[in-house]
């Protein structure tokens, strides 16, 4: 390959001007009709053409071979209806079309084969990234040797932000079938949280898309929340459904909303959604009984008044009525409490109840206690913290509240230092597993990090679950469940030393949260629970639980797959099992009695939000590159070599472009003429015109 190539003297605008000058004077030579202006005219030009340096340029180039890509989509919709066979029928035959290009020895041809799956690790949920790979697949190669791409898809591309600048054809051999139809299921507006014992209002909305039968059945929406049908109902199509659902705990509450298949519906997929609603306690209500003022009575209070969740209502008995003091009592500035209002009427109001050293007085009634037992009995909650008067006659023992306590005073008051320990049960037990861990210093020797307490009411248990001890192995917490409710005795009035820091301390807060939380029935405080949530990808399955034997674990996928892992013990009471890239959805987990759901992903990826196969989303950038889009239900089509910038499409046949590239082995320039012989020139031409001027 030849040609000329200038190596300009002087810069390039110092010859344009010499150039400009030179015109100027020639045009007023004629203009003035002076002989011998031509050849002076001629001999500037010579020179100019001397000083741009004009070269022969002579090229050794080596064709360089083109490449073409095929990048087979893979992804889970892909895997739907006629789409397996038909991709691997056009894989075949592009493949082998291909192979016979790149034989040609005028056009050779070089082809490489790029896989396009589901998008994993931290882009996972993003759909198919077929421009993303097609983009690393271009990247290591010169534009001007790329041929072309073919995609090998349903069309449902998600990332078309992150297509290539190509300038060779990109073309589409689209599966599935061209009368495809589909339903969809979709939230539309969905609250991340919802107050326990509220509703919160949910908007779905089903859309039937593609070629939808005139036959098909009437849309039926179903609702469930943790696996139990709350709603059913018929729905429009293509219109808002609003409705509310009920939050009845604490905690993740996972719900579901599905429409059923319809006849010839390309996936059922799509045809479910899962919401993940937290259940929150709006204000916690608390009613705080105090028997005679002790020291850890502000304790309790600064405690309970520290959290801004907390409503307390603190009802103390400061004057019982057989305190004879002689004060008059219209010097009293005391007003009414409206005793009855509060423990008769809207006792059902608090969240807990706590009576701390509360001793009978008169103040309360048998009736009223009796009401504070019927309202554990209910699904309340009762903390009783005793001190040395729940051994005597003025015990809470010997009122209608003994029918739900989990033990009996035995009228004996321990006061030795001792340290407060986690029981056997204890250590598997929701409220007390891993408190040690929360003291101000390790635990040596299995000796708890905190400090000691001074007094201990001797109980005998008759029910519940003895989560700490006393010395000896006495009883310190009792945990029991009363009817529907749930009650926690603490046998000491000690617990105070942990929050004044004596010895050290210990973890009050975090007991007492704990122990609110558990009386409260908050699903993370069970004993019996099973719990899945989803981990890297991966659906971690916890089983808690008070018994020693291993767990017999049943999942069922959404695709109604059963499979039975085993289990395995990573803590007292505390089993797990990781389930390796699950399906996503909604999954029921049980154990015998014991059930639960876990939420892995979306019900429909985004692979199947659309999967109807379709050359809308990347047609743009086909006709962009003057590609070409062909369904291989209409036949595999025929790959052809055309010439840069031709139709790279047509009826059955699809192009790929002769690009011609090639490197340079080697170049070498040869001057025009030499130096004297320019000069010589232009001496000759001046000397002419001033010898034609001299006659």
């Amino acid at each position: 390959m030849s040609g000329v190539v200038f190596s300009p003297l002087v810069p390039m605008v110092v010859i344009v001007a010499l150039a400009g000058g030179l015109t100027a004077l020639c045009l007023y030579a004629a203009w003035m009709r002076l002989t011998g202006w031509a050849l002076r005219g001629l001999g500037g030009l010579v020179l100019l053409l001397a000083l741009s340096g004009p070269s022969l340029k002579e090229e050794d180039r080596a064709p360089l071979t083109d490449i073409a890509f095929l990048l087979v989509d893979r992804s889970d919709s892909q895997s739907l209806g006629v789409r397996p066979d038909q991709i691997a029928r056009a894989e075949a035959e592009l493949s082998a079309s291909l192979d016979a290009l790149s034989l040609d020895p005028d056009a050779p041809l070089e082809w490489r084969r790029v896989e396009v799956g589901d998008a994993s690790g931290a882009d996972e949920g993003r759909g198919t990234l077929a421009m993303r790979a097609l983009s690393d697949a271009v990247a290591g190669v010169a534009p001007d040797r790329i041929a072309g791409a073919i995609l090998l898809s349903d069309g449902q591309v998600h990332d078309m932000a992150d297509a290539p600048g190509l300038d060779a054809p990109l073309h589409l051999v689209l599966t599935g079938e061209p009368r495809e139809w589909d339903r969809k299921l979709s939230v539309v507006a969905g609250p991340a949280f919802g107050i326990v014992g509220e509703k919160v209002q949910m908007t779905l909305r089903v859309d039937e898309l593609g070629f939808v039968p005139r036959d098909r059945d009437a849309v039926t929406l179903s609702i469930s929340l943790d696996g139990e049908d709350v709603l059913r109902l018929s729905v429009p199509v293509g219109e808002d459904i609003t409705f509310d659902v009920p939050i009845a705990r604490g905690g993740m509450n996972v719900l579901q909303a599905s429409v059923a298949e319809g006849t010839g519906e390309l996936t059922p997929r799509n045809n479910t959604a899962l919401i993940e609603i937290n259940g929150i306690r709006d204000r916690l209500r608390v009613l705080l009984v105090s028997g005679e003022p002790h020291a850890g009575g502000r304790t309790w209070r600064n405690l309970l008044k520290s959290d801004a969740a907390v409503d307390l209502v603190h009802f103390t008995i400061l004057r019982p009525p057989s305190k004879q003091d002689g004060v008059p009592v219209f010097e009293m500035s005391l007003i009414a409490f409206p005793t009855r209002e509060l423990f008769m009427e809207k006792i059902d109001e608090f969240d807990l109840i706590i009576f701390d050293r509360y001793r009978r007085r008169g103040v309360l009634p048998p009736s009223y206690l009796d009401n504070i037992a019927r309202y554990v009995e209910d699904g309340g909650a009762v903390l009783v913290a005793s001190g040395p008067a729940f051994a005597g006659v003025e015990s809470l023992w010997r009122t209608p509240l003994a029918r739900v306590l989990p033990a009996d005073p035995t009228a004996r008051v321990i006061e030795e230092g001792y340290l407060p320990r986690i029981s056997e049960l204890g250590a598997r037990h929701p409220v007390t597993a891993g408190l040690e861990d929360y003291a101000p210093r390790p635990a040596v020797d299995g000796v708890p990090g905190w400090g000691r307490w001074f007094r201990l009411i001797d109980l005998e248990q008759t029910a519940g679950d003895t989560v700490m001890e006393g010395p000896d192995g006495r009883p310190l917490l009792i945990l029991d469940r009363p009817g529907q409710g749930r009650i926690a005795m603490l046998a000491s009035d000690h617990a105070w030393l942990w929050a004044r820091g004596y010895e050290g301390g210990g973890p009050q807060v975090e007991l007492l949260r704990r122990l609110a939380h558990w009386l409260m029935q908050e699903p993370e405080l069970e004993e019996e629970v099973l719990l899945g949530d989803e981990v890297s990808g991966d659906l971690l399955v916890t089983r808690r639980t008070l018994g020693d034997v291993a767990p017999t674990l049943e999942l069922t996928a959404p695709d109604e797959t059963i499979i039975t892992p085993q289990m395995v013990e990573v803590g007292p009471g505390r089993w797990e099992v990781r389930v390796e890239d699950p399906v996503q959805g909604l999954w029921r987990l049980r154990d015998g009695d014991v059930t639960g759901v876990a939420a892995v992903g979306n019900a429909a990826p985004r692979e199947f939000e659309n999967a109807l196969s379709t050359d809308e989303v990347l047609k743009p950038l086909i006709d962009a590159t003057d590609g070409g889009a062909i369904r291989v239900s209409d036949g595999v089509p025929d790959l052809r070599r055309v010439r840069e910038g031709r139709n790279a499409a047509g009826r059955g046949w699809l192009g790929l472009a002769d690009r011609d590239a090639y490197t340079v082995e080697n170049v070498s320039l040869t001057p025009l003429a030499p130096a004297w012989l320019m000069l010589l020139l232009t001496a000759t031409l001046i000397l002419g015109a001033w010898r034609i001027e001299s006659r």
